[in-house]
């Protein structure tokens, strides 16, 4: 399915549940939230997005303690699930959205190479709590390869987390 075919689903998918969307990005520096507001009519699901870039744009505008970050360092799912439900919570969405990671070409270790990404997606359950998933990934390419690759990853779990809810 095509990006803007995924767009367009996660659209219909929002404005039948009558949810909206929050979300933190990092690495991708604003290509999923430019993605989804690329619809018209986007402002009826689309609340807000937050690029936070920087360690401490993680800690003062989505709420990710520095004791995370210090511990599993900013790519990594723990910062990823914080990101996701600060976005959720700070934006009073029914869903947040995240995207921690490496884009390159400098940046990558041994243990996180670069085109390592972690995301992560906090939606309702069907009791009426919020459920966070996380997962990570490890793409190939240039800088601009992983992050098209991290926008559309996120975009094709996010619609399979929709539909399954």
């Amino acid at each position: 399915m095509s990006l803007a075919d995924q767009t367009q689903t996660i659209a219909k998918l929002f404005i039948s549940k009558g949810w909206t969307i929050a979300l933190a990005e990092s690495c991708t520096g604003g290509l999923v939230c430019a993605a989804l507001t690329e619809l018209p009519g986007s402002s009826d699901w689309f609340e807000r997005g937050y690029i936070a870039y920087s360690n401490q744009a993680k800690s003062e505008c989505l709420g990710v303690p520095v004791e995370l970050i210090e511990s599993f360092g900013a790519v990594s799912e723990p910062v990823a699930k914080a990101m996701a439900e600060g976005a959720q919570r700070n934006a009073g969405a029914n869903v947040g959205a995240s995207i921690t990671g490496i884009a390159g070409p400098t940046g990558g270790s041994p243990g996180k190479p670069v085109g390592t990404v972690c995301f992560s997606w906090t939606i309702p359950s069907g009791a009426g709590e919020f459920v966070t998933h996380t997962k990570t990934k490890l793409f190939s390419g240039d800088r601009r390869a992983v992050r098209q690759q991290a926008t559309e990853y996120v975009l094709t779990e996010l619609l399979a987390l929709l539909n399954d809810h």
